[in-house]
């Protein structure tokens, strides 16, 4: 099942369930996804694919992970425990990410197949492992473990 398909299942579920926050985010995400397909269209395309839909679901997560950074310094507790709740929800949609070791494994792999021997390489390297491994690496903590194999 695809992801769109999801979204509207897990929402219709939560309002058969009368999951008050679940919907809400449930119905923000449909929003910033048409707001994707409507910003496609110019080039042709009249719905974006998986890749899209995942890289704005993890936009989302960063954005609210910052968020909440800002409301922990500020002691507002509520808009910490919803940014989280949403974060839990957009994460549910999300492939399972890789382990620390198996992130390591994947750069190991792809150093070895872009063949790349310094850190002027790094770029070629995160090309390649966001074309194959997008959707399952954060690449926070990929581009560290580059660096640090390409130094």
């Amino acid at each position: 099942m695809n992801l769109r398909d999801r979204f509207k299942d897990e929402l219709k579920i939560a309002m058969k369930a009368k999951e008050v926050e679940k919907i809400a985010t449930l119905r923000m995400i449909g929003a910033k996804l048409k707001d994707l397909d409507i910003n496609a269209r110019p080039t042709g395309i009249e719905q974006v694919g998986e890749d899209e839909i995942i890289t704005m679901l993890k936009s989302m997560i960063k954005s609210r992970r910052e968020s909440v950074k800002m409301y922990q310094k500020a002691n507002r507790q509520d808009l910490v425990n919803k940014e989280q709740s949403e974060i839990k929800v957009i994460e549910s949609f999300l492939p399972a990410q890789l382990n620390e070791r198996q992130m390591q494994k994947v750069v190991e792999e792809a150093i070895v197949t872009i063949e790349a021997t310094s850190i002027k390489d790094m770029g070629k390297v995160m090309g390649f492992l966001k074309e194959n491994y997008g959707a399952v690496l954060d690449f926070s903590k990929v581009n560290r473990l580059v660096k640090a194999k390409l130094s």
